[in-house]
């Protein structure tokens, strides 16, 4: 006659509540991680809307000198009399407030104008990847914006 069991034995605990901490140390993971790249990805929006931002306001006076070498040669106060200078006076402010170690550049060549917004985004750098090793990926992001602003008349 064999004797029937009666409950879980303690072994058994001991694996389900391994099994069922190894999953929320899984879960808290990835949670952690989506966490890191939504910012990233919120500063990339931002990014971008400061960067059409500015080219919207170039398309709008294409007569403007707009070439900024970086936010150091923005002006340091606007002007409304002077569009181009209360609008790189509006790109810094724009770039300071809203990205970490925000950096910008408007470059012309001819009538082809290339923007690029850069920041620090250190905190989806240190991100895990699925081998669970920290990834290699620099901390400096930028958007860059590359647009044909407008010609002459012999040229249309």
């Amino acid at each position: 006659m064999t004797a029937r069991q009666r409950g879980a034995s303690l072994i058994e605990v001991l694996v389900a509540l391994l099994v069922m901490s190894i999953g929320l140390l899984g879960a808290a993971a990835i949670q952690l991680n989506a966490l890191k790249f939504t910012d990233s990805s919120a500063l990339r929006t931002k990014a971008s809307f400061i960067a059409y931002d500015m080219m919207d306001r170039i398309r709008a006076n294409p007569d403007g000198a707009y070439a900024l070498a970086s936010l150091d040669a923005a002006p340091g106060s606007g002007s409304l009399n002077a569009p181009a200078t209360q609008d790189l006076y509006d790109f810094k402010a724009n770039i300071t407030a809203t990205l970490p170690d925000g950096t910008g550049v408007i470059a012309k060549t001819g009538y082809v104008y290339t923007i690029t917004v850069g920041w620090n985004d250190a905190r989806a750098a240190t991100a895990v990847n699925s081998s669970n090793a920290s990834s290699t990926e620099t901390a400096t992001q930028s958007f860059v914006l590359t647009s044909r602003v407008a010609m002459d008349a012999v040229t249309q």
